[in-house]
């Protein structure tokens, strides 16, 4: 009867305790229920993705943002990978209903022997729920909220929509969220590249990335993968062979950057500027695809362009580097690689080649001929006498820094410490092609194609030789090359110019004074115009008032300019008369592939009539098409028999340009143009210290245009330069700008027609200094 009484007591009181938990629990979900996020939002999930950068030819050329992502659908997503993050994360996924109740038990059950919390119980759609919709914080109450929500999602959502959200958050290691962008960074493939046992890799990260990362530690990553791969067998997803097959297959994960297809970091930069300016700190998080107007193979061939021209001016000025000595071991972090230079130790000297060890352990071979250059640097305009052997240099055990060649083999090399910059536009509508704005942008982040401010010497003489044509000079014209004295406040401020041969020439038509560059006659010129009227000119192509002085100066070049803005210069020349404006980005396109911006530029059009057409879809046009062509004719000629005629090696007769070099060689340029692209080069010392002596526009910055356009032209065929209405040929004396009588040994120059001379030129036996620079044949 006692008994009774007891086991009814205990009935009550389990029903009462049964009924306490219930109506706790029910409370407790009420209350929760409140807080709880509404999982709709997990309708419209945007995902945090990093900035693309991409060429006009669809290249990857840079990404910005914190977090690598590539979002991937579950329908694209390989089968296997799917099972390999089952069978590590939730057997029983596709069977429960969010909760996995065995699961929550165990955890449960070791909560209350250990009085510890271990992580274990959570489903995948648990951790959907925690990733998206909780915050990290490690409480009880959140283990509720999860567990409620993974009930609603279930209800909501298939198991295919779950594992889509849960597939593209999870971190992964390395900065990497989600499958794919894993994928790129371990493997640098995309997911349908990767096999069986790379699969198990990745699956196995969610657990603890760091400490079963395949890169930083392989043996643990190992047992993770082992682990995942044997549980793809217990639950029949591979079978007995494809399990033994996998599990010997060695750890083959390294880390993979950005998988860049071309880069472009300068370019890359001015993007990045551009769009933090539009969209601030979301612009890393939106996802957003940026193509600009780089040409990928355009740009290769100008980064290589510029790093030859540093590496040539460089080693004419000789050796500066001392090897480090004397250890026979160096720190790792003793081996250094900027741009395409890396650092070697020097194991062993014969009389011809020496050995080296590269930071990997590799060993080359440094043949004589590719040292021998390395004669001591004395000052800028010195070095010392020529290498006799290697071992009048190098010993054992030094490091060294070398790079490979274009034939593959191996040369002694150092840093250059002078910086070059170049910029190719589209001339017609102001596309930037290929954009260099230094030796390497991460030792040195400042872009001198875009930034610097240097004065551009010669490459200033096309706008005063413009403006001379539109007052009334023509080709023909003769200037006196003689000696000029400019006087100051007084006596010691006399300014005396010079051409860069130190010589005078006499009377000397136009044309060969630009061909040639001479000083001289730019600054007659430019004083007998009046300063005002080249100011003017300058302004009309671009120029602003603070760039330029209001003095004589000015016809040398003085002022400032950058790359960018001189390849705009010469744009003009290049498109038939048009001013446009550089642009770099091309369109932009929102997460989902829809075109956010397009850019439309004003295009020069010298065939079109722009009296009916809106002025925003044409380029304003600046010079008449007849100072235009004679222009043209001007600086193709430079090229041909004048201060740029190493370009003839191209074997093109359309190539056109000016050279510029300034006082002391502090800058070197080349601008010049060809069908329809319009490059600028310049190379110098950003702390504006003379080159030194013969290093002049056509000799250390030409050959990087050389190079870009051996390219760029490639396959297109000469363009040939057609007068337009109003031009005249006519046979002239060059000593006099008159014409010539047909007896007579003369040339035949282009006038605009109201200008072609009047008067015959008296007729004479010997030819002048003028004439035998001119010869007697058309000029094209």
């Amino acid at each position: 009867m006692v008994l009774k009484k007891i086991l009814k007591g205990l009935l009550l009181l389990s029903f009462f305790l049964f009924l306490c938990v219930t109506v706790a629990g029910y409370i407790v979900y009420e209350r929760l229920q409140v807080e709880l996020p509404d999982i709709t939002a997990l309708n419209n999930i945007e995902y945090q993705i990093p900035l693309s950068i991409y060429s006009n030819d669809g290249l990857l050329l840079a990404q910005f943002g914190e977090k690598k992502r590539t979002p991937i659908e579950i329908s694209k997503t390989p089968r296997q990978l799917i099972n390999a993050f089952i069978s590590a994360e939730d057997g029983n996924f596709y069977s429960h209903p969010g909760v996995d109740i065995k699961g929550l038990i165990r955890a449960a059950t070791q909560l209350i022997l250990t009085g510890k919390k271990k992580q274990g119980g959570s489903t995948i759609t648990m951790q959907v729920a925690r990733n998206f919709l909780l915050s990290r914080e490690k409480t009880y109450t959140r283990k509720i909220k999860e567990i409620i929500l993974a009930l609603q999602i279930e209800q909501a959502y298939s198991k295919d929509k779950i594992l889509e959200l849960y597939l593209n958050k999870i971190y992964l290691g390395h900065r990497s969220y989600g499958i794919a962008a894993a994928a790129s960074t371990y493997y640098g493939k995309k997911l349908a590249e990767l096999n069986l046992s790379q699969f198990a890799m990745i699956a196995g990260l969610p657990k603890a990335p760091s400490i079963f990362n395949p890169i930083s530690n392989p043996e643990r990553a190992q047992q993770r993968r082992d682990y995942v791969l044997r549980r793809m067998h217990e639950l029949n997803f591979i079978g007995l062979e494809e399990y033994n097959d996998a599990i010997k297959q060695p750890i083959s994960a390294s880390f993979h950057a950005n998988q860049l297809k071309s880069p472009a970091p300068y370019i890359a930069e001015m993007v990045r500027k551009k769009m933090v300016e539009q969209y601030g700190d979301k612009a890393f998080t939106l996802g957003l695809k940026v193509f600009t107007t780089i040409d990928s193979s355009l740009q290769l061939t100008a980064s290589k362009a510029v790093r030859n021209a540093l590496y040539h001016f460089d080693q004419r000025h000789g050796y500066r580097s001392l090897p480090l000595k004397n250890k026979a071991v160096f720190k790792s972090s003793e081996f250094t690689s900027i741009a395409d230079i890396q650092s070697a130790q020097v194991i062993s000297i014969t009389d011809n080649i020496a050995r080296a060890k590269l930071k990997n352990g590799t060993i080359i071979e440094i043949p004589f001929k590719n040292i021998k250059w390395a004669r001591q640097f004395k000052t800028q305009n010195y070095i010392g006498p020529k290498l006799k052997s290697i071992n009048s240099l190098l010993k054992i055990n030094d490091l060294i820094q070398v790079r490979q060649l274009k034939d593959n083999s191996w040369a002694l090399s150092q840093i250059p410490n002078a910086e070059a910059a170049f910029v190719a536009l589209n001339s017609h509508d102001g596309a930037i092609l290929a954009l260099s704005g230094g030796f390497d942008f991460f030792q040195n982040k400042f872009n001198r194609a875009t930034q610097s401010k240097r004065q551009p010497g010669s490459g200033f003489k096309p706008i005063i030789y413009t403006t001379a044509l539109e007052n009334g000079y023509t080709a023909a014209s003769v200037i006196n090359d003689a000696p000029v004295v400019i006087s100051g406040s007084s006596q010691e401020s006399e300014w005396r110019p010079e051409n860069y041969s130190k010589k005078f020439f006499g009377m000397t038509p136009l044309r060969t004074g630009l061909r040639k560059s001479r000083n001289l006659i730019s600054i007659r010129l430019l004083r007998d115009l009046g300063i005002p009227k080249v100011l003017n000119t300058a302004h009309r192509f671009g120029f602003s008032k603070d760039q330029l002085p209001n003095s004589l100066s000015l016809a040398l070049g003085s002022g400032y300019s950058n790359p960018l803005q001189m390849a705009t210069v010469f744009s003009v020349f290049a498109n038939g008369g048009f001013l446009i404006k550089p642009y770099f980005i091309s369109r932009i396109e929102d997460r989902d592939g829809k075109t956010i911006f397009q850019a439309s530029p004003a295009i020069a059009c010298p065939l079109c009539d722009q009296s009916h057409i809106p002025s925003d879809r044409y380029a304003p046009r600046i010079i008449s098409p007849q100072i235009n062509f004679l222009m043209n004719s001007l600086l193709r000629d430079v090229v041909q028999r004048g201060t740029a005629t190493k370009a003839k090696v191209l074997g093109r007769q359309d190539l056109a340009g000016k050279t510029g070099t300034t006082n002391d060689q502090k800058d070197a340029w080349f601008n010049g143009f060809s069908s329809g692209i319009a490059a600028t080069a310049w190379l110098g010392f950003d702390s504006s210290a003379s080159l030194g002596h013969y290093e002049t526009g056509g000799k250390a910055a030409l050959p990087i245009w050389i190079d870009f356009m051996r390219t760029a032209l490639k396959n297109k065929p000469d363009q040939a330069l057609i007068p337009p209405s109003g031009i005249t040929r006519a046979y002239i004396d060059p000593d006099t700008g008159l014409l010539a009588h047909s007896q007579s040994k003369g040339i035949w120059e282009y006038f605009r027609t109201r200008y072609v001379p009047k008067t015959y030129a008296p007729i004479k036996e010997e030819s002048s200094e003028g004439l035998e620079d001119m010869g007697t044949e058309s000029l094209f």
